[in-house]
Protein backbone atom coordinates (compact mmCIF):
# COMPACT_ATOMS: atom_id res chain seq x y z
CA UNK A 1 0.00 0.00 0.00
CA UNK A 2 1.57 3.27 -1.12
CA UNK A 3 1.59 6.85 0.17
CA UNK A 4 -0.50 6.27 3.34
CA UNK A 5 -1.28 9.91 3.93
CA UNK A 6 -4.48 9.13 5.82
CA UNK A 7 -4.98 5.71 7.41
CA UNK A 8 -8.00 5.06 9.58
CA UNK A 9 -6.89 3.76 13.01
CA UNK A 10 -8.92 0.57 12.49
CA UNK A 11 -6.84 -0.18 9.41
CA UNK A 12 -3.40 0.18 11.06
CA UNK A 13 -3.35 -3.36 12.57
CA UNK A 14 -4.78 -4.79 9.36
CA UNK A 15 -1.48 -4.17 7.54
CA UNK A 16 0.33 -6.80 9.60
CA UNK A 17 -2.66 -9.15 9.62
CA UNK A 18 -2.87 -9.05 5.81
CA UNK A 19 0.90 -9.00 5.20
CA UNK A 20 0.57 -5.62 3.46
CA UNK A 21 3.74 -3.55 3.23
CA UNK A 22 3.37 0.09 4.23
CA UNK A 23 5.20 1.91 1.41
CA UNK A 24 5.50 5.58 2.30
CA UNK A 25 7.42 8.77 1.72
CA UNK A 26 8.24 10.13 5.18
CA UNK A 27 9.32 13.51 3.80
CA UNK A 28 5.66 14.59 3.78
CA UNK A 29 4.97 13.56 7.40
CA UNK A 30 5.48 17.02 8.86
CA UNK A 31 3.78 20.40 9.26
CA UNK A 32 5.27 22.05 6.20
CA UNK A 33 3.50 24.86 4.35
CA UNK A 34 1.44 22.51 2.20
CA UNK A 35 0.29 20.53 5.22
CA UNK A 36 -0.62 23.68 7.18
CA UNK A 37 -2.32 25.55 4.33
CA UNK A 38 -3.91 22.80 2.22
CA UNK A 39 -4.12 19.43 3.96
CA UNK A 40 -5.12 20.29 7.52
CA UNK A 41 -7.97 22.65 6.53
CA UNK A 42 -9.24 20.17 3.95
CA UNK A 43 -9.00 17.06 6.14
CA UNK A 44 -10.30 18.60 9.35
CA UNK A 45 -9.16 17.89 12.90
CA UNK A 46 -10.09 14.18 13.11
CA UNK A 47 -8.59 12.96 9.83
CA UNK A 48 -5.53 15.18 10.31
CA UNK A 49 -4.53 13.00 13.29
CA UNK A 50 -4.60 9.88 11.08
CA UNK A 51 -1.84 11.03 8.73
CA UNK A 52 1.31 9.03 8.12
CA UNK A 53 0.96 6.68 11.13
CA UNK A 54 4.46 5.31 10.57
CA UNK A 55 5.34 4.37 14.14
CA UNK A 56 1.84 3.00 14.74
CA UNK A 57 2.13 0.77 11.70
CA UNK A 58 5.50 -0.48 12.90
CA UNK A 59 4.21 -1.06 16.45
CA UNK A 60 1.33 -3.10 15.02
CA UNK A 61 3.79 -5.41 13.26
CA UNK A 62 3.60 -3.97 9.75
CA UNK A 63 6.66 -3.84 7.53
CA UNK A 64 7.70 -0.38 6.35
CA UNK A 65 9.32 0.35 2.98
CA UNK A 66 10.36 3.92 2.22
CA UNK A 67 11.11 5.69 -1.02
CA UNK A 68 11.26 9.20 -2.36
CA UNK A 69 8.45 9.40 -4.95
CA UNK A 70 10.83 11.68 -6.84
CA UNK A 71 10.36 14.06 -8.73
CA UNK A 72 7.42 15.06 -6.53
CA UNK A 73 9.66 15.26 -3.49
CA UNK A 74 13.36 15.00 -2.67
CA UNK A 75 15.35 12.04 -3.95
CA UNK A 76 17.65 12.37 -0.92
CA UNK A 77 16.92 9.54 1.55
CA UNK A 78 18.93 11.28 4.27
CA UNK A 79 16.54 14.24 4.25
CA UNK A 80 13.61 11.82 4.37
CA UNK A 81 15.15 9.90 7.25
CA UNK A 82 15.54 13.18 9.14
CA UNK A 83 11.82 13.93 8.71
CA UNK A 84 10.83 10.36 9.67
CA UNK A 85 12.82 10.70 12.91
CA UNK A 86 11.81 14.28 13.77
CA UNK A 87 8.41 14.79 12.01
CA UNK A 88 9.66 18.34 11.40
CA UNK A 89 10.06 19.86 7.91
CA UNK A 90 13.61 19.40 6.67
CA UNK A 91 13.99 23.09 5.83
CA UNK A 92 11.95 24.49 8.76
CA UNK A 93 13.69 23.22 11.91
CA UNK A 94 11.69 25.44 14.29
CA UNK A 95 8.27 24.01 13.36
CA UNK A 96 6.60 21.82 15.97
CA UNK A 97 6.76 18.05 15.33
CA UNK A 98 3.71 16.73 13.50
CA UNK A 99 2.04 13.94 15.50
CA UNK A 100 5.24 13.31 17.51
CA UNK A 101 4.08 9.87 18.68
CA UNK A 102 4.52 8.76 15.05
CA UNK A 103 8.25 9.57 14.98
CA UNK A 104 10.48 6.63 14.13
CA UNK A 105 13.80 5.69 15.64
CA UNK A 106 16.77 6.26 13.37
CA UNK A 107 17.30 2.50 13.17
CA UNK A 108 13.70 1.92 12.06
CA UNK A 109 13.87 4.67 9.42
CA UNK A 110 17.11 3.29 7.97
CA UNK A 111 15.63 -0.22 7.99
CA UNK A 112 12.60 0.98 6.01
CA UNK A 113 14.88 2.50 3.34
CA UNK A 114 17.12 -0.58 3.12
CA UNK A 115 15.67 -3.92 4.23
CA UNK A 116 12.07 -2.77 3.78
CA UNK A 117 12.67 -1.61 0.23
CA UNK A 118 14.56 -4.79 -0.62
CA UNK A 119 11.63 -6.81 0.73
CA UNK A 120 8.97 -4.94 -1.24
CA UNK A 121 11.05 -5.46 -4.40
CA UNK A 122 11.48 -9.20 -3.65
CA UNK A 123 15.24 -8.71 -3.31
CA UNK A 124 15.65 -9.41 0.41
CA UNK A 125 17.79 -12.49 -0.32
CA UNK A 126 20.22 -10.40 -2.40
CA UNK A 127 20.37 -6.95 -0.77
CA UNK A 128 18.92 -4.65 1.88
CA UNK A 129 21.12 -5.75 4.78
CA UNK A 130 24.83 -6.22 5.26
CA UNK A 131 25.30 -9.97 5.40
CA UNK A 132 27.68 -12.51 3.95
CA UNK A 133 26.52 -13.60 0.52
CA UNK A 134 24.50 -10.48 -0.24
CA UNK A 135 25.40 -7.76 -2.73
CA UNK A 136 27.60 -5.14 -1.12
CA UNK A 137 25.31 -2.20 -1.89
CA UNK A 138 26.65 0.29 0.62
CA UNK A 139 27.07 4.02 1.15
CA UNK A 140 29.73 5.56 3.36
CA UNK A 141 28.72 8.86 4.93
CA UNK A 142 30.83 11.70 6.28
CA UNK A 143 29.40 11.17 9.78
CA UNK A 144 27.82 8.57 12.02
CA UNK A 145 24.08 9.36 11.93
CA UNK A 146 23.66 7.84 15.39
CA UNK A 147 26.07 10.45 16.85
CA UNK A 148 24.48 13.64 15.45
CA UNK A 149 21.51 15.77 16.35
CA UNK A 150 18.52 14.29 14.48
CA UNK A 151 17.96 17.71 12.84
CA UNK A 152 21.38 17.28 11.14
CA UNK A 153 20.81 13.85 9.58
CA UNK A 154 19.88 15.31 6.19
CA UNK A 155 23.12 17.32 6.08
CA UNK A 156 25.25 14.18 5.91
CA UNK A 157 27.16 13.74 2.67
CA UNK A 158 27.86 10.55 0.78
CA UNK A 159 31.58 9.89 0.47
CA UNK A 160 31.45 6.52 -1.27
CA UNK A 161 28.78 4.42 -2.95
CA UNK A 162 29.31 0.74 -3.67
CA UNK A 163 26.96 -1.31 -5.83
CA UNK A 164 27.61 -5.03 -5.67
CA UNK A 165 30.90 -4.17 -3.98
CA UNK A 166 32.16 -1.92 -6.77
CA UNK A 167 32.56 1.85 -6.36
CA UNK A 168 30.11 3.83 -8.48
CA UNK A 169 30.69 7.14 -6.71
CA UNK A 170 33.68 8.46 -4.80
CA UNK A 171 33.69 11.98 -3.32
CA UNK A 172 36.54 14.19 -4.51
CA UNK A 173 38.17 14.27 -1.07
CA UNK A 174 38.52 10.46 -1.20
CA UNK A 175 39.91 10.31 -4.68
CA UNK A 176 38.79 10.34 -8.27
CA UNK A 177 35.04 10.78 -8.71
CA UNK A 178 33.14 8.22 -10.80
Amino acid sequence: MAHLQVVHPDDVPRFAALGAVANAQPYWACLDGQMRELCVPFLGPDRTTHQYPLAGLLRSGARLAFGSDWPVTTPNPLEEIQVAVTRVPFDEPDVEPFLPDERLTLEDAIDAFTAGTAFVNHLEQETGTIEEGKAADIVVLDRNLFDVNPMEIGQARVLLTLVDGRPVYTAEELGESS
